[in-house]
């Protein structure tokens, strides 16, 4: 279930904070469950909007033994890319 205006508002809060960011990229809250094929916040919740860049989504066939998170690029179009969770980059906290 995606509540779409919250989403929304959402994104556009990101865009604006990852812009002054001092790294190329932001860690988002995304985790890979590889062995599943699936991408999750760290709440746990499933994520309903995707923005990734092209050959940045993991299938199972490309997996690796590193584990990866999900981080946004802070210039360009800010698309979503994967990255090994040992890279050292800003990151965006939430409050609920």
């Amino acid at each position: 279930y995606c509540r779409q205006n919250h989403v929304d508002l959402i994104q556009r809060c990101v865009m604006n904070v990852v812009k002054r960011a001092s790294t190329a990229a932001v860690w988002l809250g995304l985790h890979n469950y590889c062995s599943m094929n699936m991408w999750l916040w760290v709440s746990g919740e499933i994520v309903c909007y995707q923005n990734w860049a092209p050959g940045n989504r993991m299938t199972p066939e490309n997996c690796s033994l590193e584990n990866r998170k999900g981080a946004v690029q802070s210039g360009g179009d800010q698309r979503w890319i994967s990255l090994p969770e040992t890279d050292r980059l800003n990151f965006i906290c939430s409050r609920y």
